[in-house]
């Protein structure tokens, strides 16, 4: 696949991810955002998520048709070519009204990221990354923070009711221990674009899909910071830990997202 094969599908993503967001806002706040169905605890799906889905589905695989997709509610499969979508990342703020929420599409070869986009209908900022060349949001480049240290940073730190609720509380207690600020704004997609334009300094959680966070990861990237990355091949159907952050602070994370890690021994809590 050739750079101009690349920048055809950047550039037909971003449209696709401004269409998607206009159905996100016709459906916001409304009757039908509030009515949604449980896939399980804290974890609903709406008419939107279902209408972008299929319209995203449809027009990238009309276009290229030899393309793979894989979404969070449609599924899909590794593939050389893949197509990697979120139709609503913050499915919950959406259907609770919160205007917190993305589009987010990222296009790999190989098992890795080449083009990502999240559109925050809202306000309607679209931050999009193409690997080697830069990070942006609305066409203006962007960079992560230069950061000076603990003292100095706010993490988004994301929470999942997939793993037990002690070990989130030892990753709070230990970015509260070392004096970082924390948010939980419920959008990983959101959370890493939010890093990636200097608005906070990190974004850590214990358990994400591949859909929600290889757009973002790439914008952080492209915008100078440090990510952890993402497996990509089977792993791309699994739940993995994800750490980005300005360069600064990585040893310092690194280290409180191991403490916190379910894989690690156990531990008691400590107290606060």
């Amino acid at each position: 696949m050739t750079g101009d094969d690349i920048d055809r599908r950047h550039h037909f993503a971003q449209d696709c991810a401004r269409e998607a967001g206009a159905i996100a806002r016709r459906h916001f706040r409304s009757c039908e955002a509030a009515s949604n169905i449980e896939k399980g605890r804290h974890d609903p799906v709406t008419q939107a998520d279902l209408e972008i889905d299929r319209f995203l589905i449809d027009q990238l695989a009309g276009a290229f048709p030899a393309d793979g997709i894989l979404t969070e509610e449609t599924g899909g499969a590794p593939a050389r070519h893949l197509w990697v979508i979120d139709p609503i990342d913050g499915t919950l703020n959406f259907a609770r009204g919160l205007a917190h929420f993305a589009v987010s599409i990222a296009f790999c070869i190989d098992g890795r990221t080449q083009s990502g986009i999240v559109y925050d209908p809202v306000s309607d900022e679209i931050f999009t990354a193409r690997r080697g060349h830069g990070a942006f949001c609305n066409g203006r480049p962007i960079r992560v923070r230069t950061t000076q240290g603990p003292w100095d940073a706010i993490v988004d730190a994301g929470y999942s009711s997939r793993h037990p609720a002690a070990d989130y509380l030892r990753l709070v207690h230990g970015l509260l221990a070392q004096g970082y600020a924390f948010v939980q704004n419920g959008s990983a997609a959101m959370g890493l674009a939010a890093l990636a334009c200097g608005r906070i300094d990190g974004f850590c959680e214990l358990s994400l899909k591949s859909w929600d966070v290889l757009a973002g990861l790439l914008l952080v990237e492209e915008a100078g910071g440090w990510t952890g990355g993402f497996p990509h091949g089977p792993g791309l159907l699994e739940d993995h830990e994800v750490l980005a952050c300005t360069p600064a602070l990585r040893q310092s994370l690194q280290g409180l997202l191991l403490e916190a890690s379910p894989l690690r021994g156990k531990t008691p809590l400590p107290s606060v």
